[in-house]
């Protein structure tokens, strides 16, 4: 199966980049509930997740209808030649999910494959994994199947994934399992793979459900998994070596992320109010803890870095995106997103946008007004920010986010 190449043309051009200005309250451009709760098998439907595609045309978004839908950002939105504030919300939505894939149970990871663009639709795809399912192949295009990943149990029926990820070069696709990791060759669907497993011969090692998975950007082959066993361990990609395992979350680990030079590893769990950051050079200690507000809840609260590897958000259960400076892991601000938990944010790759996602389960609960209904909600977001050519924030930065750089950025 060919999805493109993997890698990234280089550019000679100089590029201007937003240099985001975050002590401000954004400007809220885009919201969506209406289309997502009338399309919903239950009233209390609620999003569970967003993420930017790697090229920032779109983004995606989980729910729990057990659909991910696909909205598209338009064309004078991309290209900043206006912005349109909708002062009332709570009217319409901005627009509509341009796909949607009903996936057939719970929805465990979704990810993109990492060289989509949105001029090559060979490209145009993301990989999805749930409950009882093989790994899915989407096109994000069309919104039909392209194809499947399947690995099977020691009774021979469908195991599921926990957690799903693209290696670096988009070759190989990373998944997690109980104790186990699995890779599929991209090229080769169907139910060949290799497996690992995640304890060492002593059985000592990496336990649970591996929930979470992230490649480094700034170490070739260094890849990070999280467990629901409270552990984060660093694995070398070419052969799953187990190189160490780090100990000191308080809840099951939902997320890990690299820093933008790949030198520090931030992981987040559930029922945990800390966000963990840690030294990949060396591994003796927590560098420091980014407090957010997800003591009392079982979701997976994303957070994201922005693209000059400087600021980190997150979400939480106060309905606020709280903004961390990454060198001092002092708080920088805040703003309301939502009335209700926030559970996934991201920062767009390119322009000087972020994307929310709010909302929880509700047993028993009917929506009773149009606030209400507001609290399951995404909105996009327009940060103030200053453009620098890309030259200048490499050099107050690192080198390799020039290397990020390319298509996707406005002159």
């Amino acid at each position: 199966m060919e999805l493109g190449s993997g890698n990234a043309e280089s550019c000679s051009e100089d590029y201007y980049w937003p240099v985001l200005d975050l002590s401000g309250t954004p400007t809220r451009l885009y919201h969506f509930h209406h289309q997502f709760r009338s399309n919903a098998s239950s009233s209390n439907n609620f999003f569970k997740g967003v993420k930017w595609s790697p090229d920032g045309s779109c983004f995606l978004t989980n729910s729990d209808d057990n659909s991910l839908r696909i909205f598209d950002l338009p064309e004078t939105c991309i290209h900043l030649l206006c912005v349109i504030l909708r002062d009332n919300v709570g009217v319409a939505d901005s627009f509509s999910a341009a796909i949607m894939v009903p996936e057939g149970e719970t929805v465990y990871d979704f990810c993109w494959y990492p060289y989509m663009l949105a001029s090559d639709a060979a490209t145009c795809c993301f990989a999805a994994s749930t409950r009882d399912h093989p790994v899915h192949l989407w096109d994000a295009v069309t919104g039909e199947l392209r194809c499947t990943y399947r690995a099977y149990d020691a009774m021979d029926e469908i195991a599921a994934a926990y957690s799903i990820a693209f290696n670096p070069t988009g070759s190989k696709l990373y998944c997690g399992y109980n104790k186990t990791l699995r890779v599929f060759d991209i090229a080769r669907p169907g139910k060949e793979f290799s497996q690992y497993s995640t304890l060492t011969k002593t059985k000592d090692g990496q336990t649970g459900i591996i929930s979470c998975l992230a490649f480094s950007p700034g170490s070739e082959g260094l890849l990070a998994a999280g467990s629901y066993n409270r552990t984060t361990a660093l694995y070398s990609e070419n052969n799953c070596e187990l190189l160490f395992v780090l100990h000191g979350q308080e809840g099951g680990v939902t997320q890990v992320m690299f820093s933008k030079d790949g030198n520090y590893l931030y992981t987040g769990g559930r029922k945990d109010s800390y966000i963990l950051c840690w030294d990949v050079r060396n591994t003796a200690g927590i560098v420091y803890k980014l407090p957010r507000i997800t003591a009392d809840t079982n979701q997976r609260i994303a957070f994201d870095i922005e693209p000059c590897g400087r600021h980190l958000g997150t979400g939480g259960q106060d309905g606020y995106v709280h903004i961390y400076d990454l060198q001092s892991g002092e708080w920088i601000s805040s703003f309301q997103a939502a009335s209700d938990t926030v559970n996934g944010f991201g920062f767009h790759p390119t322009l000087p946008l972020g994307v929310t996602s709010s909302g929880h389960r509700r047993i028993g609960l009917e929506f009773e007004d149009e606030e209400q209904m507001q609290e399951n909600c995404a909105s996009v977001w327009q940060f103030s920010c200053t453009w620098q050519s890309s030259t200048i924030v490499a050099a107050n930065s690192n080198t390799s986010l020039v290397n990020q750089i390319g298509n996707g950025s406005w002159k």
